[in-house]
């Protein structure tokens, strides 16, 4: 451990915006979890420890997921006045990605949350730091080794797939003869492998299957390509899901230039953008799926409570688990209220 400092500092090289949106509370006492720590009065897990040296590396934050990604990790560390986190400047290149690693080594760091532009091709350093006796905490993109991680914290992308097929099959699958297209995301990633299949896993269940289907990028331009070659496949749609919610404003883009609104769209990743339309309620945008942007804020208090030797009081166990996957839930027009406050911007 090192020397208490200053309440929350933050060493970036990078200038994030702050948000909100957070979750997993830990506290062995079993006090109540949600009140937000603020003097050394505050008792459990919540209360001020010895402090903690947390490394943070992430990409670029060139999409509205991943800025809020950045930015939510960064406001979480703030409110604990026993974190000194330092943040590596985001980026997309792997090699410079394992040098940041490599520094948090050097500095001898007491925990590192990192989000890896390539999870295989961090597992190498990953193992080098948890070699050193830094715990690391594996967020989003999966190392392709187990003992590159103390614990890793996911989203639920077959999750995803599987909320978006059930939604749509109870919006349209009384008409078997319904033509369901799919917008995915980057087809060579694994994450998007997977909403495909839980996709097509859940319209099964109601004895549909998959159309259409092109793949975009992620981005807007992407998304409004994909989304015209699309339309001008499939004359006639009953419903759609699009990964994701950021490359869904250039798929609705398409969609207004076409004329098209016979169909009901499903979005993917929960973006408020994506929500506002779906509180409108004057589209095609019905529903979105939540891939939650709090997995590094996740990381950085999973990352507080290793390094300080504590657990999460709503387990049994004395330890942390090595391994959570979020869930994935439906917002439509009955709960929008509930998840707009806290969405990311696209």
């Amino acid at each position: 451990m090192h020397a208490p400092s200053m309440r929350g500092k933050i060493t970036t090289a990078a200038a994030f915006f702050a948000v909100g949106g957070l979750a997993l509370t830990g506290c062995t006492s079993g006090e109540d979890t949600n009140a937000e720590p603020t003097n050394n009065s505050v008792e459990g897990n919540q209360s001020e420890g010895e402090t903690v040296v947390i490394g943070f590396s992430g990409p670029a934050a060139d999409h509205g997921w991943l800025g809020a990604i950045n930015s939510a990790a960064t406001a979480e560390a703030e409110k604990y006045p026993d974190i000194d986190l330092r943040v590596a400047e985001g980026t997309n290149d792997a090699n410079l990605q394992i040098s940041q690693v490599e520094q948090f080594i050097n500095d001898q760091v007491d925990a590192i949350v990192l989000l890896p532009t390539d999870g295989a091709a961090l597992t190498d350093v990953a193992i080098r730091a948890m070699d050193a006796g830094i715990p690391v905490i594996n967020v989003d993109r999966e190392f392709s080794s187990p003992f590159a991680a103390r614990a890793t914290i996911l989203g639920d992308n077959y999750g995803m797939g599987v909320s978006a097929g059930t939604y749509i099959c109870e919006q349209v699958g009384d008409n078997p003869d319904a033509v369901v297209a799919e917008i995915a995301g980057i087809d060579s990633l694994p994450l998007t492998q997977d909403r495909s299949e839980g996709f097509k896993d859940a319209l099964a269940g109601c004895g549909l299957d998959v159309t259409n289907r092109v793949a975009a990028d992620f981005t807007v331009q992407g998304g409004e390509a994909a989304a015209s070659q699309l339309l001008s496949a499939a004359p006639e749609i009953d419903a759609l899901w699009n990964h994701d919610d950021d490359q869904g404003i250039g798929v609705l883009a398409a969609i207004d230039a076409a004329g098209r609104d016979e169909f009901i769209m499903v979005g993917g990743a929960g973006s408020a953008n994506a929500m506002r339309e779906i509180e409108a309620g004057d589209g095609v945008m019905k529903a979105t799926i939540i891939y939650p942007h709090t997995q590094a804020a996740d990381g950085i208090r999973l990352a507080r409570l290793v390094a300080q030797d504590k657990a999460m009081s709503d387990l049994v166990e004395i330890e942390v688990p090595n391994r959570v996957v979020l869930n994935a839930p439906v917002v439509t027009s009955d709960n929008v209220d509930q998840y707009l406050p806290t969405a990311f911007e696209s």
